[in-house]
């Protein structure tokens, strides 16, 4: 009990302030509550699998390719958000509403931003040094973990509908849009410094 109530507090309190709860909360505030969430928890669950299977080894993957791959589907998200404020008003101006995208879409969507951007993070490094330290405790690692990254989840869920009700569509398309460059350059220049660094 100690070592799940110490893994679920480490891995609560490190995911908070994480990218990818930024990003889930973006991704909230435009779509549905259920799809992103479900998007986001398939990709928690198979990370934690992975991490806890693998142990320290998840520690050996290559963060430069990840951290460019990452930036570039960020950089290719901020383009997409801008150009649908584009066409939301040309429907506008054409007297029709936007369909919003069904639930497969919103939750793909939302599994691959988090399943790539969560590739060597602090979480997923702690959850699998943790496993490594703890053979007999894997069951408990991976759970406190995965609850853990679940709660993140459903907070930034819960406060991205929030802002998606206070703020209008266009202005959390723009916002969103300039995050996600912001955030896939930034992955990109954490790439080349590693590159530069080798």
């Amino acid at each position: 009990m100690s070592l799940f109530l110490s893994t679920f507090s480490l891995i609560f309190l490190a995911e908070l302030p994480d990218k990818t709860a930024l990003a889930t909360l973006l991704l909230a505030s435009k779509g549905g509550k259920l799809p992103v969430f479900s998007g986001v928890a398939v990709a928690f669950l198979i990370q934690c699998l992975i991490a806890v299977g693998v142990g320290s080894w998840v520690g050996r993957l290559s963060p430069m390719w990840v951290k460019a791959a990452t930036g570039v589907l960020f950089l290719v998200f901020a383009v997409m958000s801008f150009r649908k404020i584009s066409e939301e008003e040309t429907e506008v101006a054409g007297g029709t509403s936007g369909v919003a995208a069904g639930f497969t879409a919103q939750a793909t969507k939302a599994f691959v931003v988090v399943f790539l951007a969560e590739w060597g993070d602090l979480t997923q490094l702690s959850t699998a040094s943790l496993a490594a330290r703890n053979p007999d405790g894997l069951m408990a690692v991976f759970s406190a973990s995965l609850l853990a990254l679940w709660c993140v989840t459903a907070i930034a869920v819960v406060l991205g509908q929030r802002l998606g009700q206070w703020v209008s569509p266009k202005r959390l398309l723009a916002g969103s849009a300039t995050l996600f460059g912001l955030m896939g350059a930034w992955f990109l220049i954490e790439a080349a410094l590693q590159i530069r660094i080798r």
